[in-house]
């Protein structure tokens, strides 16, 4: 875990520059994805979580962070994408979440691995046309081309405000 930290701690949060980004980038299926680092309050190994009864099989459960309960989703299962068993590179992200009332609070994303930062100014990043892949295109902001690869950038306030987490969060006091 300690190359993950250095990978954000060595990130140069304030030299992304005017009109530019940087974003967290993780793999999920061989797929690169991205969340903007500034949402991202840390990154954990894979710990059990506590199960909540009768919710979508997606949302794994709670962890007690600091004091904090924090709901858990696979994105795997929330893609729709074969479940696979948790490995040594599997990662939580967590993640400060605005919910539409404009209220922060943290969710964790399990992945399969984290990539890298990457810098990248707001016009290299396309919106997202409809091709219909596993992500749903309302939770994609948009496409960007680094280094020859397709990074897919997500939308976390969108994708973790849906109906189906408001269930988790509105019994966990977040």
């Amino acid at each position: 875990m300690s190359d993950i930290a250095t990978m954000i701690d060595g990130a140069d949060l304030m030299g992304a520059g005017d009109g530019a980004q940087q974003y967290l980038t993780f793999l999920l299926a061989g797929e690169e994805y991205g969340v903007d680092i500034l949402r991202v309050q840390e990154i954990k190994g894979w710990d059990s979580v506590t199960p909540i009864p009768n919710t979508p099989k997606y949302i794994l459960g709670v962890i007690n962070l600091r004091g904090t309960i924090v709901p858990i989703i696979d994105l795997r299962l929330r893609f729709s994408l074969e479940q696979l068993e948790y490995g040594p590179t599997t990662v939580v992200i967590m993640l400060k979440v605005m919910s539409e009332s404009k209220q922060s609070r943290t969710m964790g994303i399990v992945v399969d691995g984290v990539s890298d930062v990457y810098n990248m100014p707001d016009d290299q990043i396309k919106p997202s046309p409809d091709f219909g892949t596993a992500v749903e295109t309302d939770f994609v902001k948009g496409l960007a081309t680094v280094n020859e690869k397709m990074v897919i950038i997500l939308d976390i306030d969108h994708m973790l405000n849906s109906r189906d987490l408001k269930i988790v969060t509105s019994g966990t006091g977040n």
